[in-house]
């Protein structure tokens, strides 16, 4: 009798450890474990969660500079997290977007260029006193989540960065001083290394990162009544 009850005791734990290994009820690709593992060595570590805004890179030279701005950032101390990219999430963007950002402490926005605009006017034919039309031929658009996320990052008091592709058109949350911290512009056809070894990102990048690290003690700071 003592060891039937023995048996049934262990078939609980049995079954846990069953469980445990994730082989019941999950049918994951590879390419999913590889993303849900780089979010928990996130959560894992000590780095600092930032918000790392970005289009969808359409050219080489794009997918190598945020190789580059990630591999900066990861050596800082810092775990860049990009929707669809470190994390998932089923809501609607907006939601999953704000959810994303209370878990950082920062936002470094890269204004990608997206959609070239061949020949264009502002404010064609513009019949108010004081505006005229302004020619944008060969200029280039960047995404619209650049200006979305980087003013929802404004909007909790997060610091922001933003970098911006040359011949991107500089409009909106894009103008130079319109928000926090600007860099000059990149451009990729010359050599990443003279970007990132100039006096202007080693001087900017610096402190963004000091507004980050304030943030964090800010947060884990007791609220002062004096």
């Amino acid at each position: 009798m003592a060891k039937k009850i023995a048996r049934t005791k262990q078939q609980p734990a049995q079954k846990h450890r069953r469980a445990k290994g994730g082989s019941v009820g999950l049918n994951l690709t590879d390419d999913n474990r590889k993303r849900l593992k780089e979010v928990d060595d996130i959560a894992r570590s000590q780095k600092i969660s930032v918000f790392l805004s970005y289009p969808k890179p359409c050219f080489g030279a794009q997918q190598k500079f945020i190789q580059r701005v990630t591999k900066h950032l990861k050596e800082r101390g810092f775990a860049p997290r990009t929707l669809g990219v470190t994390d998932y999430d089923m809501d609607a963007p907006l939601t999953a977007i704000r959810r994303l950002m209370l878990e950082s402490n920062g936002l470094l926005t890269v204004a990608f260029r997206r959609t070239f605009v061949k020949k264009g006017t502002a404010r064609l034919r513009t019949d108010v006193a004081g505006l005229k039309e302004t020619t944008i031929d060969g200029q280039w658009l960047t995404t619209p989540w650049a200006h979305i996320e980087a003013a929802m990052a404004y909007q909790i008091g997060l610091p922001i960065l933003i970098l911006r592709e040359n011949d991107v058109l500089d409009d909106g949350i894009l103008e130079r001083g319109v928000v926090g911290l600007y860099m000059p512009e990149f451009n990729l056809t010359q050599a990443l290394d003279g970007y990132f070894n100039s006096p202007e990102w080693n001087g900017v990048i610096g402190k963004w990162e000091g507004h980050v690290r304030a943030v964090v003690e800010k947060k884990g700071a007791p609220p002062r009544l004096y």
